[in-house]
C-alpha cells in the first residue's frame, strides 16, 4: 500500500507539463492533461480543485481556459503539491504498543510509558527526512530531470499537441 494517493501521482506528472524548457509555465486544460497522460478526467479535475485551492495552480478564462502555476517553478515544492493533493500524512500511527506488554499484568510501569516510544522517535524522525527530501526538490527540478532524460523533440510535440486541442475547440 502507497503512502500517497494516485493524485499525487497525477498531480506531480501534470505539473511538470506546464513547464517549459525554460522554466516558465504554459497553459493547459485538465481535460487536456487527462487526455495526454490517459488518466481519468473527472478524478484529475478534483487534483486540480484542490493545487488552485493551495494556490500553486490558478485557472485561465475564456473558451480555451485551463490552468497555469501560480507561481514560479522554482517555487513550487513537491512538498507542496503533496501536501495540498493528500494532506499531511503521517507515515507512521503509533499505537502504544509498549503498556501492552503482558508482563505489566494490565498496570504498565512508568519507565516502559514516559517519553516518546522508541519506535515512534525513529518514524517521526524517518518522516521528517522524507518531507525535508520532497520540500528540497521542485517541480522546475523534476522538469529539468524530464528535459534531460527526454529527446529533445518531446517538448516540442508535447506543446504542438496541447496547442493542436486548444485551437480545435
Amino acid at each position: 500500500m502507497s503512502l500517497y494517493s494516485a493524485g499525487v501521482e497525477y498531480g506531480l506528472h501534470c505539473l511538470l507539463f506546464l513547464v517549459d524548457d525554460l522554466g516558465e509555465s504554459r497553459e493547459a486544460s485538465v481535460r487536456d492533461l487527462a487526455e495526454l497522460q490517459g488518466v481519468p478526467h473527472e478524478y484529475l479535475a478534483k487534483v486540480f480543485t484542490k493545487l488552485a485551492k493551495a494556490r500553486l495552480v490558478v485557472a485561465t478564462e475564456g473558451v480555451r481556459g485551463g490552468f497555469r502555476l501560480a507561481r514560479p517553478a522554482d517555487e513550487i515544492t513537491v512538498l507542496d503539491i503533496v501536501t495540498a493533493i493528500d494532506g499531511h500524512k503521517a507515515i507512521f500511527d503509533c499505537r502504544d504498543v509498549r503498556d501492552r506488554c503482558a508482563l505489566f499484568e494490565g498496570v504498565a510501569p512508568a519507565w516502559a510509558i514516559d517519553g516518546t516510544c522508541a519506535i515512534h522517535a525513529v518514524m517521526l524522525t524517518a518522516q521528517k527526512r522524507m518531507e525535508e527530501a520532497l520540500a528540497q526538490q521542485t517541480i522546475l527540478d523534476l522538469s529539468r530531470r524530464l528535459g534531460r532524460k527526454a529527446p529533445a523533440q518531446f517538448s516540442t510535440q508535447v506543446v504542438r499537441w496541447i496547442n493542436d486541442r486548444r485551437e480545435s475547440k
